[in-house]
């Protein structure tokens, strides 16, 4: 996040890190799909980028301080991405973006869930959501109550074409 930067203004230096079209699709799958691998970022994204879009962007927010890589012990060709604590506080904004898109556009139902469920829970969710990525990203001490597992099921009042969606 440092060198030539078109103004000083907060927004635009927002932009200048976050406002290309891939970067916040793939915060969002570490953030809520718990997505550490390249191989699951690649494939298990329903907006199928590009396997050098991605790697482009994942060194690209790793450089701004949002993403940090390391060699993966369980295979010596893997690596695992982590949330910084700077993406970690990109929870709130996501949480809006998913509410603006629930009401402004036309969003699938089944995908729509998490974000309905963040929206409601508020603040306290968002909050102990941020705590749980600290644990997982930042080897924070874990708190007893997993949002992540909460968000990665579907309420029962679910048909189970919508259940298999969501997922």
């Amino acid at each position: 996040m440092h060198g030539e930067h078109r103004s000083g203004c907060p927004i635009n230096l927002t932009l200048e890190v976050l406002g290309d079209r891939w970067s916040l699709i793939i915060i969002r799958d570490l953030m809520f799909g718990n997505r550490r691998h390249y191989r699951e970022l690649l494939t298990l994204s329903d907006e199928r980028i590009a396997s050098n879009v991605l790697a482009d962007r994942l060194k690209r927010l790793a450089k701004a301080g949002l993403l940090t890589r390391r060699a993966d012990p369980s295979h010596r060709q893997k690596a695992i991405y982590s949330l910084t604590e700077p993406a970690i506080a990109l929870v709130p904004i996501l949480v809006q973006m998913g509410a603006w898109g629930r009401r402004h556009a036309v969003a699938s139902p089944a995908l729509s869930i998490r974000a309905e469920l963040l929206e409601e829970g508020g603040p306290p969710l968002w909050q102990a959501l941020m705590a749980e990525l600290r644990t997982l990203h930042l080897d924070a001490p874990a708190a007893g109550y997993s949002v992540l597992a909460e968000l990665q099921s579907p309420p029962a009042s679910l048909s189970a074409d919508q259940k298999a969606s969501a997922r």
